[in-house]
C-alpha cells in the first residue's frame, strides 16, 4: 500500500453499559476520494441506518482494495481493571496503538490520523508514539479533537466504531429481554436498566462497575460499596462499608 493514513477513532467512551470500541482503518491515501464520495462523515451526524449503509461500503472497499480494518472491543471488566491503577486517557491510548498495530500490515512509514481523547492533543499524540514504539518512528501522528469531522479515514473509523458499538448493545439487549436504551447515564431507560442490573449478588458483566451511576444505585440497592473487579471477571474483593 503506498502513501498510507490510518484513522483512528472510538465509540462508548461515557457510557455505563457495554464495550468501548476502537477502530482504526488503512487507506491508501489515493483512496481517501473513495470514502468522500460513499458519503463519510463524522458517525455522530449520520443517522443509525446510514451508518450502516456507509460501514457496509466501507467494508466492500476494504476488501476489494486491501485497506486494511482493525477493531478492539474494550469489554466493562477491562475498563473496571483499568481504573485500579490509571485513568481512561491512558487505557485509549492502549487501545487505538493495538488497534493500529493491527490494522496495518506494513508500517514503514505513513501518517495517522487520530481523534484525541484527551483534552491535550500533543500529549495523546506523544503517548502513542511511545506506546507503538520505534517499528513507527516514519510515521507522522496528527492528533486532533473531531479528527473524525476533519479527515475521511478518520471519519470511516467512527462509523465502523459506532456500528461496531451499536451492534454490542443490540446483543446485550437482546441477551437481558429488555430495554437498555443507549447505555449512557443521562438516559432514564438506562438508569432502570441498570437498576436492574445491580440487583443481583454482584453486578451485570456488561456494567462498568467503576461508573459512578453503577456504584451510587448499587449503594441504594444494597446499602454497600460497590464491589471491585479484575479483568476476568471476578471480583477483586468486597469492600466493607467501613472503608468508606
Amino acid at each position: 500500500m503506498t502513501n498510507p493514513i490510518i484513522g483512528v477513532d472510538e465509540a462508548g467512551r461515557g457510557p455505563v453499559i457495554g464495550p468501548l470500541v476502537v477502530c482504526a482503518l488503512c487507506v491508501s491515501e489515493s483512496d481517501c476520494s473513495i470514502l468522500r464520495d460513499i458519503g463519510v462523515r463524522d458517525s455522530k451526524l449520520l443517522s443509525a441506518k446510514k451508518r450502516e449503509v456507509i460501514e457496509s461500503e466501507i467494508r466492500e472497499n476494504a476488501e476489494s482494495k486491501g485497506w486494511g480494518i482493525s477493531i478492539v472491543i474494550c469489554e466493562p471488566s477491562r475498563i473496571d481493571s483499568n481504573s485500579l491503577h490509571s485513568d481512561l486517557n491512558k487505557l485509549e491510548v492502549e487501545l487505538f496503538a493495538e488497534a493500529i498495530e493491527s490494522a496495518c500490515q506494513d508500517n514503514s512509514e505513513g501518517v495517522l490520523r487520530v481523534d484525541s481523547c484527551d483534552v491535550d492533543e500533543s500529549r495523546f499524540s506523544r503517548r502513542i508514539a511511545s506506546k507503538l514504539g520505534q517499528n513507527w518512528t516514519n510515521w507522522k501522528i496528527d492528533s486532533r479533537h473531531a479528527m473524525d469531522s476533519i479527515d475521511p479515514v478518520a471519519g470511516a473509523a467512527s462509523i465502523i466504531a459506532k456500528v461496531s458499538r451499536d451492534n454490542e448493545i443490540a446483543r446485550i439487549q437482546r441477551e437481558l429481554g429488555f430495554a437498555i436504551g443507549s447505555g449512557y447515564p443521562s438516559d432514564g431507560v438506562t438508569r432502570e436498566a441498570v437498576r436492574k442490573l445491580v440487583s443481583g449478588n454482584l453486578p451485570h458483566k456488561d456494567l462498568r462497575w467503576s461508573w459512578s451511576t453503577v456504584s451510587d444505585l448499587w449503594k441504594e440497592v444494597h446499602g454497600t460499596p460497590v464491589p471491585t473487579r479484575s479483568e476476568d471477571q471476578s471480583p477483586l474483593r468486597q469492600t466493607m462499608l467501613e472503608e468508606w
